[in-house]
């Protein structure tokens, strides 16, 4: 009887080719749009979308797909998804995996691969693409059994947003897309080997509850595992229950508000100085989904010398990694907030502390010397909060533009921060800026890009223009590659070698040949009112700021050196803005 029953479900499955396995998966999972760029070994693929109706963006490059792809993972918490032919294809999405995996974004990436029966005789664009991408992915697969496709499929998109999230790539012989096999997407997902804890252990709880009631100077170090896990509502509470001032990292900014009295800013090698004094002199840090990066900590000898060291995170492996933890935590960082909430333990003692945090924060503010005759940076990127009310979500490429963005623009609220944190990749703001859009139609998306890493993926402004998207590309162009100057400059005795970039295109007309508007602007008051112009309109627009050539980022942390030893501090009486 039960055979008989086993006869009657297999004949109730479709038949169907793999390529159309893929597309009714895609389907099952709710995927809203696709990344992609075709090419031979993907073929059947792309010919089966020609009328599934699923939304597919033909970027100009593969890399663009996949930064893409991430911008709508950050934003919109699900999946990003990839299709990139064999080869070249494939091997030109390496760095955006990469990317994602070190900033942790769940993404499912298919790869064509030359047809099964000649893998592994150097045939037409074959290239080892399992291997290369191992170290790079969450996990990865080569489909070698039809049947088994489903399966893949679901795991990798189960794979991808459970736990820590991560890229996963599914490498598909071209043979696999044109055979014919059962498609069955109701299979339990069951994987012994991978369990991610979720709950936090309650004995460790406890002692975390006990070490903030004896602390003196606690502070709350929140990574971007904060923002994975929608927990910046949980912590808010936490902090204003427990008494507790928060520092983000570079990756955490938005999950707890920029304007609230318990914020301390970034901390880290561009961080402010209260933040990276806070972490210096603190006698209990609290870690919240962050990495603790050599960025953010500095000389690992000096960091938080005094602190008793606590570490939630989703991912053991970070736990102790680069910091002893006395206190380790392994959980999802918002079940871990609810708990430590529930617990109302005895909040900390901090009034002193918070009263020199406060002092700390009024002597030495962030700050520069502007000048109304040209436009400085961080001058544009507060004119640029203030157009938009802190309500925009902002994308930026890497280097001194982006942590102008990370200083200047105060993020109040979560999922509005787009950004390479732990590879930190030029060329990903632009690409991001679409997948991002694409998450949140209604946003107002900013692109906030140096001269250097735009002519990276410019070429993705002919997505933007065909798709219509009012994404607002905001170049600030000094002409240079602008943190590799300042190195330079501070560290190499002013010998600019091959950073600076005096034969710039015409970005104006380049925008022009995209059939988009462009503008530029070289002094303040140019300055506002191509930025007045650029947000009446509902449309792509593309800004060139020729910005102070020669501007640096403080406050600045050398290599080798402690939180404490930062440079480009000033006193708030010597502080001009």
């Amino acid at each position: 009887m039960a055979n008989m029953k086993v006869e009657e479900k297999r004949a109730q499955k479709t038949k169907m080719s793999g390529a159309l396995m893929l597309i009714e998966a895609l389907k099952a999972e709710n995927v809203e749009v696709i990344f992609g760029y075709p090419g031979g070994a993907v073929l059947p693929i792309y010919d089966k979308l020609y009328s599934s109706g699923v939304f597919h963006v033909l970027t100009r490059h593969e890399q663009g797909a996949i930064h893409a792809a991430e911008g709508y993972a950050r934003i919109s918490g699900k999946p990003g998804v990839v299709i990139a032919t064999s080869g070249p294809g494939a091997t030109n999405i390496v760095t955006g995996l990469t990317d994602a995996m070190i900033d942790s974004l769940p993404l499912v990436v298919f790869t064509g691969q030359v047809a099964s029966n000649v893998i592994g005789s150097d045939a037409f664009q074959e290239a080892d693409v399992v291997g290369i991408t191992m170290p790079i992915t969450k996990h990865n697969y080569q489909v070698r059994d039809i049947q088994e496709l489903p399966k893949i499929i679901k795991e990798a998109f189960h794979i991808a947003t459970t736990g820590r999230p991560g890229p996963v790539l599914i490498d598909i012989p071209k043979d696999m897309t044109t055979m014919e096999g059962e498609f069955d997407y109701e299979q339990e997902i069951h994987l012994p080997g991978y369990q991610p804890t979720i709950h936090p252990n309650h004995l460790q709880i406890r002692k975390l509850v006990e070490a903030v009631s004896q602390a003196k100077k606690p502070v709350i170090l929140a990574g971007a595992g904060v923002l994975h896990a929608n927990a910046s509502k949980e912590l808010q509470q936490y902090a204003e229950q427990q008494h507790i001032p928060v520092i983000h990292t570079l990756l955490g900014l938005g999950g707890f508000p920029a304007d609230h009295p318990l914020f301390l800013g970034m901390a880290g090698m561009h961080g402010t100085y209260t933040a990276n004094m806070a972490l210096y002199e603190c006698d209990l840090l609290i870690n919240i989904g962050a990495r603790f990066d050599d960025r953010v900590t500095g000389n690992l000898k000096y960091f938080a010398p005094n602190a008793t060291v606590a570490h939630i995170d989703i991912d053991p492996a970070e736990i102790g990694k680069n910091v002893p933890t006395k206190i380790p935590i392994v959980s999802d960082a918002k079940e871990a907030l609810k708990e430590l909430i529930h617990q109302e333990g005895k909040p900390a003692d901090t009034t002193a502390w918070l009263a020199q945090l406060n002092e700390w924060k009024k002597q030495f503010p962030l700050y520069y010397k502007n000048d109304v005759q040209t436009i400085k940076p961080q001058k544009l990127i507060e004119m640029i909060y203030e157009f938009t009310n802190g309500e925009a979500i902002i994308t930026t490429d890497v280097g001194q533009h982006q942590m102008w963005a990370a200083q200047y623009y105060k993020f109040n609220k979560p999922h509005r921060w787009v950004t390479s944190g732990g590879l930190g990749t030029m060329g990903f703001g632009l690409p991001a800026a679409i997948g991002a859009q694409l998450a949140d139609k209604n946003a107002t998306v900013i692109s906030i890009v140096g001269d250097g890493g735009f002519q990276m993926t410019l070429q993705e402004l002919s997505v933007i223009r065909e798709l219509n998207l009012p994404i607002k590309v905001i170049i600030v162009n000094n002409q240079s590659l602008g943190m590799v100057r300042q190195w330079q400059e501070i560290f190499y005795e002013k010998r600019y070698s091959h950073s600076l970039i005096p034969n710039q295109p015409d970005f104006v007309k380049l925008a022009e040949a995209y059939n988009m508007k462009g503008f530029r602007a070289k002094t303040e008051a140019e300055a506002c009112e191509i930025l007045k112009q650029a947000f009446s309109l509902d449309e792509p627009v593309l800004l060139d700021f020729h910005v102070t050539a020669d501007e640096n980022v403080y406050p600045m942390v050398a290599p080798g050196k402690g939180l404490h030893e930062m440079v480009g501090v000033k006193p708030c009486d010597e502080s001009l803005q």
